[in-house]
């Protein structure tokens, strides 16, 4: 994960490069990014669960969901998220919010009616991990100069704020060839930064899946329910209509299990890691954990 870090920290490096080669004009392209970052940051949660029709739910209505939460969240020194549940059949979970105090953790019906209480409090651990890893807030940082290549691809072509702003080329034929070389440089950067953080994201989100269901197994003492709900989540999924997968497809990052109809055809692409490595992973820590591991 550090690793993958670094490796986008670098991309992003040679972005800003080309933006201070292409000229001054490139900070409007920069302070439009930043508006759309905070946006992002402050209402994604907001967005996230008004875009899934989930809803905040009270102890009285959901109480035996609340109790898993309360109970994992004192074993993890958390402090309470709010609990949502989404009306749907399709089997799932997910956290949001930018923070540990700002958080959300919401659980479909159809997975609430599905789970055995073990199960359940699996999942929720999963969840939860994500919330203390904060990994919203890093997804989203990550995520900032993808957005920001996106912004200057657009910019470039629609409105040219490189190399002299909205009047360049009129100091004279050499000044509109460096300037439209300056414009043609910085969208093939950003096309390349692009493309590199879009496979570099998705590296990350595999490793914070994979840290999410360590997180779950140490916190519930339990590996093999968190391995139980996966197994039963996915195979479920599988049946839902394509059509109902497609509704929920733009917050597959966020969900436990990915909400697809077909599996990514390489792995390089999906923000998951296969069903396989993660209960592979899930067993070597239920082998650690009774001591049975070498």
């Amino acid at each position: 994960m550090v690793l993958t870090m670094f490796l986008l920290g670098l991309v992003y490096a040679v972005l800003i490069g080309a933006l201070i080669g292409a000229g001054a004009s490139g900070v409007t392209i920069v302070v439009v990014a930043l508006a759309l970052f905070g946006f992002q940051l402050f209402a994604s949660d907001k967005i996230a669960l008004s875009t899934m029709g989930a809803r905040v739910v009270s102890p009285q209505e959901a109480p035996e969901l609340h109790a898993i939460v309360e109970r994992l969240c004192v074993q993890a020194d958390l402090p309470k998220p709010r609990v949502a549940i989404m009306n749907t059949n399709m089997p799932n979970a997910f956290a949001t919010g930018r923070s540990q105090k700002a958080a959300t953790v919401c659980a479909t019906t159809g997975l609430l009616a599905m789970l055995e209480p073990a199960e359940l409090e699996g999942v929720i651990g999963h969840e939860l991990t994500h919330v203390i890893n904060r990994d919203v807030m890093v997804m989203t940082i990550a995520s900032f100069f993808a957005m920001l290549a996106a912004v200057i691809i657009r910019f470039a072509f629609f409105f040219g704020m490189f190399g002299g702003g909205y009047g360049g080329g009129r100091g004279g034929r050499g000044g509109g060839q460096n300037e439209e070389e300056a414009v043609v440089l910085v969208i093939l950067v950003s096309v390349l930064v692009y493309a590199i953080s879009f496979v570099l994201l998705r590296t990350l989100s595999r490793y914070r899946e994979y840290a999410a269901d360590r997180g779950s197994a140490i916190l519930t003492g339990r590996p093999s329910a968190l391995a139980s709900a996966l197994i039963k989540i996915s195979g479920t999924i599988e049946r839902i209509p394509s059509q109902d997968l497609r509704q929920a497809e733009g917050m597959s990052a966020f969900f436990i299990v990915p909400a697809r109809a077909k599996n990514s055809m390489m792995n390089i692409f999906a923000d998951h890691p296969p069903l396989e490595k993660r209960l592979a992973a899930l067993s070597r820590l239920e082998a650690q954990l009774q001591g049975t591991s070498h």
